[in-house]
């Protein structure tokens, strides 16, 4: 740590109050505050966007130059020379496998990823029409009831236990919710094929016919779960660390973070790209929409354009896109009229000067978005994909708190109520 002080005067308070302040191995130096509570007063920040809850070794953000490091590797190189299982062991453990660490944890996931005949009851009890988020956030909080021989969070062996089956059961889970909305029978797992591969399996295919699972789009969806792996302290991995403050149990702590991620400020940024594609309705009226997100006074956004930590290109962006022309060649879809919309968008945007001027490039989520409707995910399922995708990165950071020291997470508030007042009869 560093020996660096920050002076602080404030009215009222006679003394010049000393704040250290912290250098991580990269990124803005840091005021440590935690001694401001003793002298009577304490920081302001609505969304903590200016406040450092925790320190961590996992993923590096730096918006305003497009970077996003996972254990200090840029997540271009992951997602061209890894895959998501590797990433998701980079995650939890620090460092990249060996060839023998990763046949191992791959063992470990692939035997895993079958649930308790019991969760399959349990999803009879929602109605046909329930939202898949609503299916998943119950089931994941469920599978505390049937894997309670690991719940120790103070043991080691128990937290990577749990975090191998919370990884390993996720897709089950997600293509459970889906087959249940459309009155499909559950397809078990299969042992001999990679995570993506078996989630599309679990997803498409049926009793009456052997799998099929095209490479490319095993490849993509992969590719989609490595991009969404983790994003730092966002709202829902800030969730989970917070519920994991209190002691409770990991399946409790992601069943959070699905909770968080339903929100549609947070993971539904996809298919809003979707609905707004939608809206647009033909090529022919592109220049009308673009017209309208320029103009100040009108409502109109251009969704999957920006993003709110990435003030220059999403890196993520840059690999998305060549995934999303390959699945669209490979389906055949190039000229369906909603696609033809969004790369028409995508052209015009990257080439005009107001969106450059303001950093307003295609994100993740207009390609993701994009490609999963063209797989025939539905819009509804969108936000559990992306729960699915971001597991590990909740598991490893709820795993990293829980290895060092922590305090029950406890924010101050602004008190602008009543002062006392006594009840009158």
């Amino acid at each position: 740590m560093s020996e660096k002080k920050a002076q602080l005067t404030i009215d009222g308070i006679d003394e010049t109050i000393e704040l250290p302040v912290y250098e991580g191995s990269t990124g803005p130096n840091v005021v440590d505050v935690r001694s401001l509570v003793g002298k009577g007063v304490f920081t302001y920040d609505p969304g903590f966007v200016s406040t450092a809850a925790c320190d961590s070794d996992i993923t590096y953000i730096d918006g305003a130059a497009g970077i996003l490091l996972h254990r200090g590797y840029p997540i271009e190189q992951l997602a061209e020379k890894s895959n998501f299982l590797e990433t998701c062991y980079l995650l939890l453990n620090g460092e990249l496998p060996n060839q023998q660490e990763f046949d191992e944890f791959e063992n470990s996931i692939r035997y895993h990823t079958m649930v308790d005949e019991g969760i399959r009851l349990f999803f009879r009890g929602f109605p046909r029409d329930a939202h898949p988020m609503a299916m998943l956030c119950s089931a994941v909080a469920a599978l505390s009831a049937f894997y309670h021989d690991s719940l120790d969070i103070d043991n080691p062996e128990h937290r990577m236990l749990a975090a191998h089956r919370v990884i390993a059961k996720m897709p089950t889970l997600a293509a459970m919710c889906y087959k249940h909305g459309i009155g499909q029978p559950f397809m078990y797992p299969q042992n001999e094929m990679g995570l993506a591969e078996n989630f599309l399996h679990m997803m498409f295919d049926t009793p009456c016919e052997a799998p099929s699972v095209s490479p490319t789009l095993a490849k993509a969806m992969d590719t989609l779960f490595l991009l969404h792996a983790d994003h730092e302290q966002n709202a829902s991995t800030s969730t989970v660390r917070l519920a994991g403050s209190t002691g409770a149990n990991p399946y409790a702590c992601i069943a959070s973070g699905i909770a968080a991620l339903w929100g549609p400020a947070h993971g539904g940024a996809n298919e809003a790209v979707l609905k707004m594609l939608d809206q647009i309705g033909d090529e022919s009226r592109i220049e009308e929409f673009i017209a309208k997100a320029k103009d100040k006074n009108d409502p109109f956004r251009l969704m999957g354009f920006g993003h709110r930590v990435y003030k220059n290109y999403d890196p993520r962006a840059t690999v998305i896109r060549g995934i999303c022309d390959q699945v669209l060649e490979e389906l055949g879809s190039m000229n369906d009229p909603l696609f033809r919309i969004a790369k028409k968008l995508e052209k015009i945007a990257l080439e005009d000067e107001y969106f450059n001027e303001r950093k307003l490039f295609p994100n993740v989520d207009f390609y993701s978005g994009i490609i999963l409707k063209a797989i025939g995910i539905p819009t509804s399922l969108f936000t559990v994909i992306f729960a699915t995708g971001r597991t590990p990165g909740w598991i490893a950071h709820w795993n990293e708190m829980l290895s060092g020291s922590y305090r029950i997470g406890r924010p101050r508030q602004l008190y602008k109520g009543h002062t006392r007042r006594d009840y009158k009869s």
